[in-house]
């Protein structure tokens, strides 16, 4: 798997390790599988010192994969421990050992969405990807005239493709205006998070980031990265809500997710955040980040499993 545009040997279909070229589903399948999906977005990074790829934060992402089933009125085959086998399997049937992005998806049943608990088809595949830490990566912002979609409309704590409709009009709004990243706000008009990522921003030596209360996924990067702060880098956290004007001033700012790792943002609204570097912490957090995700003599073994 040395050609990123090459795809793996082997996708995992409903329990079956199937030959990616052979995995097919009839078209009416399709009809209804945007309103009730739901997926993951798992990472796994290669140490380059034992030549071995670990997976970051497997078990938890199968947990959450589990709840947005269950949310979704979906009654799957397999629990979380069981689909954390099936995804170790999978990697090794397709000798996984550099960086990849693995990605679990779950869609119901043929037949109307609006039916109850019916059961539902998983699959799982895996790609390369490359890693964007410590290459100096950068990125302004702008908040969204979009509203963050509130758990009384779609429930947002959970990664359901229908949510990602909501994201795609604010992150395509940002580039139309010019600029690389959106931020949305909720519907009390506080910070909820980017359209792909959770927002962090940093004030007088202080991590800040919105609440699981306003309107943000339940990101397990997110929940590393307060830990991190606290345990590793002996910095104190807040959950609160935040401001817009907030991101003006504050002294650095960083999205934070499964995909977009650690990436400071330099500007919102064309102000500039601090001096309009990457920051002190927000750069400490890089490389212990890039560190426990390879497994490089950092802390936090039992967030990753070997391959």
């Amino acid at each position: 798997m040395s050609n990123a545009s090459a795809n793996p040997k082997y996708l995992w279909s409903d329990g079956n390790l199937v030959e990616w070229e052979k995995a097919i589903v009839h078209i009416t399948d399709l009809e209804w599988v945007g309103t009730s999906s739901v997926f993951e977005g798992i990472k796994t990074y290669r140490n380059p010192e034992d030549d071995r790829s670990y997976i970051f934060r497997l078990e938890d992402h199968m947990r959450r994969f589990d709840d947005s089933m269950r949310l979704m009125g979906m009654k799957p085959k397999w629990n979380a421990q069981q689909l954390t086998e099936e995804v170790l399997k999978l990697t090794r049937a397709n000798g996984v050992k550099d960086d990849q992005y693995i990605r679990p998806f779950a869609y119901l049943d043929h037949g109307s969405a609006t039916e109850l608990d019916r059961s539902s088809h998983i699959l799982i595949t895996n790609k390369p990807f490359k890693s964007t830490l410590k290459t100096g990566r950068v990125t302004s912002a702008a908040i969204s005239s979009w509203t963050r979609i509130s758990d009384n409309v779609m429930p947002p704590r959970v990664k359901a493709e229908a949510n990602y409709r909501n994201s795609q009009l604010a992150f395509s709004e940002a580039r139309r205006n010019g600029y690389d990243e959106a931020i949305l706000l909720n519907d009390r008009h506080t910070v909820a998070e980017g359209a792909w990522a959770c927002v962090m921003i940093v004030k007088r030596g202080r991590v800040i980031t919105p609440p699981v209360t306003a309107g943000v996924l339940e990101s397990i990067t997110r929940y590393a990265m307060l830990q991190m702060f606290e345990e590793q880098l002996g910095t104190k956290c807040e959950e609160r809500e935040i401001d817009r004007t907030e991101l003006y001033l504050a002294d650095e700012m960083f999205l934070c997710g499964t995909g977009y790792e650690v990436t400071p943002v330099t500007s919102v609204d064309r102000f500039t955040v601090g001096d309009g570097q990457i920051g002190p912490l927000t750069a400490r957090m890089i490389d212990l980040y890039h560190d426990v995700v390879r497994g490089l003599d950092a802390p936090y073994d039992a967030w990753r499993m070997a391959i």
